[in-house]
């Protein structure tokens, strides 16, 4: 007879943004996350006290996850590279799981402060990637960034990935 492996709290926070991914912030319960996982609420709480520290356990978790960024690049070549790898592929994460906690953001306080701090903190490297391009407006940067959030919401992938890129060779021109 085989055992089933312990679950970790990570097992359980991957579980939740894929919830969250899924069905949005009411499926971040223990029961459903639970079934979702084939063993028992029991465990849920020996990781974790109650339903809102998980919750801000998988928003800590989340942004960990997704909070890493390059090393600001000091050359103009590197400077280039970079702004195209983060239009085309963002900022890391699922993007599915990105729109859903920007949604969840919209009602959740906790959730609103998390993204919040990341968002600024992608501006801000942004903004410093465009510096070394020359491209000193702040609004530009806002704008790039405002353009790939907003892109994760539309359904066309190819469409948006060219849209994306006519908008980085038009920031780019103006170096």
């Amino acid at each position: 007879m085989s055992r089933k492996q312990r679950l970790t709290a990570d097992d359980w926070l991957q579980a939740g943004l894929s919830a969250l991914a899924a069905s949005g912030p009411e499926a971040l319960k223990a029961e459903p996350l639970a079934r979702a996982l084939d063993t028992t609420k029991g465990s849920f709480y020996w990781h974790f006290d109650d339903v809102p520290g998980y919750r801000q356990a998988l928003l800590d978790f989340w942004h960990d996850l997704t909070a890493k960024l390059p090393a600001t690049p000091s050359e103009k070549s590197e400077a280039v590279a970079q702004l195209q790898t983060m239009m085309e592929t963002g900022f890391g994460g699922d993007p599915d799981t990105e729109a859903a906690m920007r949604s969840w953001a919209a009602t959740d306080p906790a959730a609103a402060v998390k993204l919040a701090k990341l968002d600024a903190a992608r501006l801000a490297h942004l903004s410093a990637v465009l510096r070394e391009l020359g491209v000193t407006n702040p609004d530009i940067a806002r704008t790039l960034y405002a353009a790939k959030v907003g892109m994760g919401l539309l359904s066309d992938d190819v469409a948006d990935d060219r849209a994306l890129k006519t908008l980085v060779d038009l920031v780019l021109a103006l170096r």
